[in-house]
């Protein structure tokens, strides 16, 4: 259900979703504490629209899970790379 909420955050760069195209490295949930945990990348540190995508994947997880805290963090460890891109992500990117 979480991931399924993740769906819907594009990388507005190349228009796939942040699950398919392997941003998201870890979500947890803490249903006693209700808080929700999600680690994910971008695919590059400087990314232009980094701020944007974070923001949306925090607003779906909140949207999602209303009375849940949610916590988004960036991380750059491992980095990014095509290989993790799902293999619904390449062929919706044809590769």
């Amino acid at each position: 259900m979480g991931l399924d909420a993740l769906l819907e955050v594009l990388d507005p760069e190349i228009g796939l979703n942040v699950v398919d195209l392997g941003l998201i490295y870890q979500l947890d949930f803490d249903d006693l504490a209700k808080n929700v945990y999600c680690s994910m990348t971008l695919t590059t540190q400087f990314c232009p629209m980094g701020q944007s995508i974070t923001n949306g994947v925090k607003n779906a997880l909140q949207n999602t899970f209303a009375d849940y805290t949610i916590e988004v963090e960036l991380t750059f460890d491992p980095a990014w790379s095509h290989e993790m891109i799902s293999e619904e992500g390449q062929i919706f990117l044809n590769k």
